[in-house]
């Protein structure tokens, strides 16, 4: 894939912030596993929503993002596993209802290593990438930041992204597929019209800012795209995601590899790989949107 970016812009995105799913609901908690992100789920007992995080810029000379919003989705909460009953409520997706959201899957705990859980994993890789994209100017908004006791559901993190008009919307996963199955995709949406889904217009950008992403992701990461889904492509096209089929701007899902492989766990619980996934999503970001 042909990465248009300005030198510069490239630079300032690689330079920034060195230092350091198709969710499985039946997976084990587990701990927030080893350099995870130090922010921990409120346990209050009401579910009140928040105002999303929102990081404003105010623009300037250099920083070329500026005037640019993306709204980053941390897969789960790591407070999902105290409230089963909440995110088990069903909600329309449009073609259908589907749970509220679920607690996510995990790597597989070990003889004096506990299991890293997908939502620490996103939490974790959302923080740097919200800080390389800051870095190019642009406004970025969180969906969540775990300061709330569960979710948001999945129609709430669609509309956060449609309110917040974003020029681009990345839901950060990992999967939970068997042990051999290796490597990324990227989830892009398929043209639904049903009920209060209507994908149309966001299934061409969508794809692109897809096709961006694994070129991105690829290069910064040294890894390969899935080799049990999508033929190679690393793209893979859904219509029971309720984050896609109620978006209005363009969105994807990004799953960074098997946590339940041992050899894709061992790149997923390492704060420097995760370092280099969060800079593959964010150059794949960024090309997408100076394309």
């Amino acid at each position: 894939m042909t990465r248009s970016a300005p030198a510069a812009l490239a630079a300032l995105v690689c330079s920034a912030a060195l230092a350091g799913c198709g969710a499985a609901s039946e997976a084990a908690q587990g701990t927030q596993g080893p350099a995870a992100a130090t922010t921990t789920a409120t346990t209050s007992a009401t579910a009140a929503t928040p105002a999303p995080t929102r990081t404003q810029d105010t623009g300037g000379a250099g920083r070329p993002l500026a005037g640019r919003t993306v709204v980053i989705d941390p897969g789960h909460n790591p407070g999902n596993f105290d409230h089963t009953r909440e995110i088990n409520e069903k909600v329309d997706i449009g073609t259908a209802r589907k749970e509220c959201d679920t607690t996510g899957t995990s790597t597989n705990a070990t003889e004096g290593t506990p299991a890293y859980t997908e939502a620490a994993f996103t939490l974790d890789v959302s923080h740097r990438l919200r800080k390389l994209l800051e870095a190019g100017g642009a406004t970025v908004v969180l969906t969540h930041d775990a300061d709330r006791p569960y979710g948001p559901c999945i129609d709430e993190r669609a509309r956060t992204g449609n309110k917040a008009k974003a020029d681009a919307v990345v839901s950060v996963h990992a999967d939970g597929s068997a042990t051999g199955n290796r490597g990324f995709h990227v989830i892009v949406p398929a043209k639904v019209r049903e009920g209060a889904a209507d994908t149309g217009p966001i299934v061409a950008p969508s794809r692109r800012l897809g096709e961006r992403i694994v070129a991105g992701f690829r290069d910064a990461t040294g890894t390969s795209p899935a080799n049990y889904l999508g033929g190679g492509t690393g793209l893979d096209v859904r219509s029971d995601l309720g984050g896609l089929n109620l978006s209005t701007v363009p969105k994807v899902f990004v799953e960074c590899g098997n946590m339940r492989d041992p050899k894709d766990a061992a790149l997923l619980t390492s704060g420097a790989w995760r370092q280099k996934a969060a800079r593959g999503i964010a150059d794949g970001i960024v090309t997408y949107l100076n394309g």
